[in-house]
């Protein structure tokens, strides 16, 4: 079985981008490790305001020493923290954005969560989603995976019991699927998002939301289908971020023969405001969102 950097050198990746990749794919084993002792909330909240998980604070902290260390990173935002962090050591033209451990809420009952990761090589952390040069998620479940596209096409790794990424499969193309979740209260859904939800019920769409989006997405990669956290009545910009969430999982979406979108435009065509920049976000396959933004459009 391909492993992870068999797979980078044979993709004609450059060294220190797959020494890049490397290094973030391996922090997943001691982020597992540290499930067990980091159960409890950490009694403060990120910059969004959300209460924060010990292993969120772990996980940043633990992946932020790391990429200081590596040289290999010159600037890293995290959804964990306020600003953009800038390493004026680094010998590499590295952006590193990261949401560090996504679902955590759901730590305590064991359910899937993961890692986000994207990487662009401009050096510039606020750039457009559609300028990746790589994205990639590990998802902790009953297997540590590793989804990964580095410009040409998706691949999903399993890490083996010695800690090598081995490949399961790829390049990964995601069908025309009827699976859906969505965030928000139903009573706070616009007129325009309830229409394009009854649209999928109708012909048969199956609900699967379990709070995780990286562990939501992964089904919609799979099996096809649309995951949302839209806009509601009194919020127009949803609770998603551009920055940490939405390009780098849009990227790996658009990859795969699928899309991203707010409702009305691919997200990976927004230049973030800033670091926390929140969004709605539409992602799964490409003939749902391309009804989707005819329904907006109507």
């Amino acid at each position: 079985m391909t492993t992870l950097r068999e797979y980078l050198d044979s993709a004609g990746c450059e060294p220190a981008l797959s020494d890049l990749i490397v290094l973030i794919s391996a922090q997943a084993a001691p982020i597992r490790d540290a499930f067990i002792s980091n159960q409890s909330y950490a009694g403060t909240e990120n910059s969004s305001g959300e209460e924060q998980a010990a292993l969120d604070v772990w996980s940043d902290e633990h992946i932020t020493k790391i990429l200081e260390k590596s040289g290999l990173v010159k600037e890293l935002a995290s959804e964990e923290k306020p600003d953009i962090l800038k390493f004026p050591g680094a010998t590499e033209n590295y952006a590193v954005v990261m949401d560090p451990l996504d679902g955590s809420s759901l730590i305590q009952v064991n359910l899937c969560v993961g890692t986000i990761v994207g990487i662009y090589d401009n050096g510039d952390a606020l750039s457009k989603g559609e300028d990746l040069r790589a994205a990639m998620y590990m998802l902790y479940g009953p297997m540590t995976v590793l989804t990964i596209t580095v410009g040409k096409g998706v691949y999903t790794f399993a890490m083996d019991e010695t800690g090598e990424y081995r490949m399961l499969d790829g390049p990964v193309k995601m069908p025309e699927g009827k699976i859906y979740g969505s965030g928000g209260l139903n009573k706070d859904w616009t007129e325009k998002h309830r229409d394009f939800i009854e649209s999928i019920e109708t012909e048969g769409g199956k609900l699967r939301y379990s709070g995780s989006f990286v562990a939501d997405f992964h089904q919609i990669l799979k099996y096809g289908g649309v995951y949302c956290y839209p806009a509601t009545i009194d919020n127009n910009n949803g609770k998603l971020r551009l920055v940490f969430e939405a390009n780098p999982i849009g990227f790996i979406a658009k990859q795969a023969g699928g899309a991203i979108s707010d409702g009305h435009t691919s997200l990976l065509e927004i230049k973030p405001e800033k670091p926390h920049h929140k969004t709605p976000i539409y992602v799964g396959s490409s003939g749902l969102i391309k009804r989707l933004e005819e329904i907006y459009r109507e």
